[in-house]
Order: C-alpha cells, then sequence, then structure tokens
C-alpha cells in the first residue's frame, strides 16, 4: 500500500480523497458537541472533533477494526501515544529548518533523520511483538509499510551515515576564526582556520607569558572569554553571526549538499506519512481513553451493527447515556431505543429531572460514538448513520439581548431546518420553555409538523405535556404531505421515585408534581402536620 494510503480511519485513497472534499462528512457542528458534551470526552488539541466524523458505512466499518485491535492490545495504545511528541517534533523540525540559515537548516536535517529513524525504530519494535494478532487492515498495513522501510539497504546505509555524520558534529567544540582589521583595526573580514574538538578556555596574557608552554596552550586566550552577544547592538550582532555561519557553511559545503540529498529524496517522502497519521493518532488515542473509561465504569459497550443510511435504522438495546455513567459510581438504567414507521420522531414528556434530557442525549452519544467508529453505550446496536447531527438545546446566547428568548429559540430551530434531510438527527431538548404553554404548544406543534414532513429521526424533550396529545392530530395532518410518524414517550415514576425508565405510550398529563411534592415534604397534608407541631 503506497505511504499516501496508510490511514487509521480511511480504507483507501478514494475514502481519504471523498474526506478531503468534505463528500463523507456529515454535519455535525462544535456547538452540537458541546451540547452532547462530546467535545470534553475526547479532547483533541491539534484537530476538531467535527472533522473526526462520518457518514460511510464502509468508512465507520474500517474504523470498528482500528479500535477493535487497540481495545484488544493494551500496548498498541501506548505506542502511539510514544509516537505522536516525535510525529510532532519531525513538523517542527522542518518548520525551523525552513526558516534558518545554512548552517542551522543543516544541523536540524540530521535531527529530522534522527527523529524519523527513532519513530521507524519504536514502530517497528513495538509493532513486531503483536503483528500477527492484527485484525484490521489499518494495523497491517501500518506494520506492512514499517517493515519494508526498516529492512531496505537505503534504511541501514543511513543508520551508518547518521552515525559518522552525528558523530563529526557532535565532536565539534570549538571554532578558530581568523579576523582581518582594517588601518583602524576594525574587522575587516572572517574565516575559519579550523574546527576543534576541545572548548577554548579563558587566560590573562600575563599567565600565559610566565607559564611558557605556547605549543601545548593554543586552546587557553589571552583574554577572558566573553558571552556571544553580551552587549552588542543588532546590527554587530547579525554582522557576527552572518561572518561565522558563512565561514562554517564553506567548511561544511560538500557535505551539507550531500546530506540535504538524503533528506529531500528519502526522508521527507518517507516521513509524511508519520506527519499525515498524527491528527489520526491523536483522535484514536484520546478516543480510546473515553472507551476505557466507560468500560471501568461496568457498563455496557458493543460495536454496532451499521446499516445503509437510507434504511434510517436504529435498534438500541439497553442504551444509556455514557457521560453520566463516567460522573457516577452506580449502574445506569439502561432502556431500549428505536425508530420505526410508526415513530421516526418522538415527544417526550415526564417529571422534572425525571431522565428526558439524559435519554435524548444518549441518543445523540450513541449516533455520534457510531459514527466515530466508536462502540456504543449498549448491550446491543443496529444504527443507520445520520448525515447531520442538530441539537436544540438551552443556551445563554448573547442573541437574546436583541430578539429576546424565545426569538432566539426560533431562530435557531429556522437555521436548523435550513440543513436537514430525511436522514438527519434531531435532538431538542425543553425548547420553547422561555414562553407561556399556549404559545410554546403553538409553535412547538408548527415545529413537529416540519420535522414529520422533512421525515428526519429525532425527539423532542418537553415540559409541555398537553403537546402529547396533540400527536394525532399533528399526524393527520402531516401524513396528507407525506410526512413520517410522531410518536409519544413518557419518562417513568414508580411509587413517587423517578425510573429513569422509558416507555413508549401517550402521556396521562400529569407532571407528577404531586409525588414529588410529597416525597419533599411540601403537600399541604405535610404542610398542616409541620404547622400543627408547631402550634
Amino acid at each position: 500500500m503506497p505511504s499516501y494510503e496508510i490511514s487509521l480511519l480511511y480504507p483507501n485513497k478514494e475514502a481519504i480523497e471523498k474526506n478531503e472534499n468534505g463528500l463523507d462528512s456529515p454535519k455535525i457542528s462544535s456547538e452540537a458537541l458541546a451540547s452532547l458534551e462530546l467535545d470534553y470526552a475526547i479532547d483533541l488539541q491539534n484537530s476538531r472533533l467535527c472533522d473526526m466524523f462520518t457518514k460511510e458505512k464502509s468508512v465507520i466499518e474500517y474504523r470498528q477494526g482500528v479500535f477493535a485491535d487497540i481495545l484488544e492490545n493494551d500496548s498498541l495504545c501506548e505506542l502511539l501515544n510514544k509516537l505522536l511528541p516525535i510525529v510532532s517534533d519531525i513538523n517542527d523540525v522542518r518548520r525551523l529548518s525552513e526558516e534558518s540559515t545554512s548552517t542551522d537548516s543543516y544541523l536540524y536535517s540530521i535531527t529530522e533523520i534522527e527523529l524519523y529513524i527513532s519513530a521507524m525504530e519504536l514502530l517497528y519494535d513495538g509493532l513486531t511483538p503483536m503483528k500477527d494478532s492484527f485484525k484490521s487492515e489499518a494495523f497491517k498495513a501500518l506494520y506492512s509499510r514499517v517493515d519494508e522501510l526498516t529492512s531496505s539497504d537505503y534504511y541501514k546505509d543511513l543508520n551508518v551515515r547518521l552515525k559518522e555524520l552525528t558523530k563529526r558534529v557532535r565532536e565539534i567544540k570549538s571554532v578558530t576564526i581568523g579576523v582581518n582589521l582594517d588601518s583602524r583595526l576594525r574587522p575587516e573580514s572572517a574565516g575559519v582556520l579550523s574546527v576543534n574538538n576541545e572548548h577554548f578556555k579563558s587566560g590573562e596574557l600575563l599567565q600565559k607569558i610566565l607559564r611558557l608552554d605556547f605549543k601545548n596552550d593554543e586552546y587557553t586566550c589571552i583574554a577572558a572569554l566573553q558571552p556571544f552577544k553580551k552587549g552588542q547592538s543588532d546590527n554587530q550582532q547579525t554582522a557576527l553571526s552572518n561572518a561565522f555561519n558563512g565561514a562554517l557553511n564553506d567548511v561544511f559545503k560538500s557535505s551539507m549538499r550531500s546530506w540535504k540529498k538524503v533528506v529531500s529524496t528519502y526522508v521527507l517522502e518517507n516521513a509524511d506519512f508519520l506527519i499525515k497519521l498524527a491528527p489520526e493518532i491523536e483522535f484514536v488515542t484520546k478516543a480510546t481513553e473515553l472507551v476505557k473509561s466507560l468500560q471501568n465504569t461496568k457498563n455496557s459497550l458493543v460495536f454496532p451493527e451499521i446499516c445503509e443510511m437510507e434504511e434510517k435504522v436504529f435498534e438500541v438495546k439497553g442504551i444509556y447515556n455514557p457521560i453520566v455513567a463516567l460522573k457516577i459510581s452506580e449502574k445506569m438504567v439502561e432502556n431500549d431505543f428505536s425508530f420505526d414507521k410508526n415513530g421516526m420522531f418522538y415527544v417526550l414528556s415526564g417529571p422534572n429531572r425525571g431522565g428526558k434530557s439524559v435519554i435524548t442525549c444518549a441518543v445523540g452519544h450513541t449516533f455520534a460514538l457510531a459514527q466515530l467508529g466508536l462502540p456504543v453505550p449498549a448491550q446491543s446496536a443496529r444504527i443507520s448513520p445520520a448525515d447531520g447531527i442538530f441539537t436544540h438545546f438551552p443556551t445563554d446566547a448573547e442573541d437574546t439581548i436583541d430578539k429576546g428568548r424565545l426569538g432566539e429559540e426560533c431562530a435557531r430551530l429556522d437555521e436548523i431546518f435550513e440543513d436537514i434531510t430525511q436522514y438527519s438527527l434531531i435532538l431538542l431538548d425543553e425548547s420553547l420553555s422561555s414562553t407561556g404553554s399556549y404559545e410554546a404548544s403553538y409553535i412547538a406543534s408548527e415545529v413537529l409538523s416540519g420535522l414529520s414532513v422533512a421525515g428526519c429521526r429525532g425527539i423532542f424533550s418537553t415540559h409541555l405535556h398537553e403537546l402529547g396529545m396533540m400527536i394525532d392530530e399533528i399526524n393527520e395532518r402531516c401524513q396528507k404531505q407525506g410526512g413520517e410518524r410522531i410518536d409519544t414517550l413518557v419518562a417513568g415514576m414508580e411509587d413517587g421515585e423517578r425510573s429513569f425508565k422509558i416507555t413508549r405510550k401517550k402521556p396521562d398529563g400529569k407532571s407528577y408534581a404531586s409525588d414529588i411534592a410529597s416525597k419533599y415534604g411540601i403537600s399541604l397534608e405535610k404542610i398542616i402536620e409541620k404547622i400543627e407541631k408547631n402550634k
């Protein structure tokens, strides 16, 4: 496989090009990821998480193989974490080399070779013991490439030449410079007399004369050594640096030309694939850390079966919210959840803090993690990718100053309708809570009707219990226009306690306020009991 096709995220050149052209990328904004707290869970420093998603079935399945290999080989993630700073250093050295003088460029070239060899040795030594266990095409291809490069005669010769050149450079401790002066004793020209393997030492003229050992004392100066650049103007520093670098360039000219040729014809090309892998390595290692953290919670994780996007499948057993799972010590309450012909969109109602937002986000997490190629928080799952994940959650947007809270909410909803298709996922959590129930219910029914006609999947989590009572009317109106059916879900209560179980049924119109009031001792009966005690 050519180096440019080695990828941990994409199976071939065609898939890489589709990604570069944005053809396989679902619409998932940074704001949506922040709403779901996934940007925090997978915290990338050198790339954007929203650029890592795909909607291509074959790409997701390719990534699942990559993560399966990493999760089955603990040392593989450790190896990639060790490789990443070396690759980052190679990139930095290249940048510095482009900005540097000829002498610095020569030294940077040697450093790049050293880093390249370090990276290849690290990969070869790390991958070889586990190569027979790899099931993914990605790691098989990576090992094959590393093995091919490190076993080549060119690579072996490179090691030999590098040792010779680095030895020569590392042995340089000082340079003897001859300086010609004009009639006023000002420096006129300079050149290198010798490159030495000893440092010069400070000295005094009288001491040197009295010791009478001139032949063996060529490295002791007749005056104290002065720190380079100390007390010099910028022009003086530049002039001296140019004279020094120019003289060294003459010394190293022949070896520099041959060495730069080695770098440009061999190392640059063969190190490129490592540099291109760097963002992918950061992503897979950070994503693996998230998965391992979830495994430690003892909750279920499974690689989903990926269906074609056009099938619009979402059948998940035992779904839970992974972000909440990382924050609590108890095992999560699991639910079964699906979109089907009787409900491609749901209105979810129930008591406050009864789990409505938790399950709404959990559905978003499951889509997102699946489309990153990761295992999902469930016991089993069949999922068709979405071509976009859109969220409409409460926000402190500054637009509320000019538009008001309701105006800001409606403006964001309008933006969502600009981009959605029948393959999109829309998650609305307590939307339209900034106005009265009559106005909110009316606007919400209009929004739901539009989402039905769009045919997308999603959840409207709401405190508007009366909205659930309007679903039959909305369905009757929208089905005449080819809309998908909307159904209702209820977050349950058992014996006055929130169960966090989600049931597919019509809401009963209760907010469960009386049960909650009794639990916290503020029902009328409880209040009267307390008043009577104080009399």
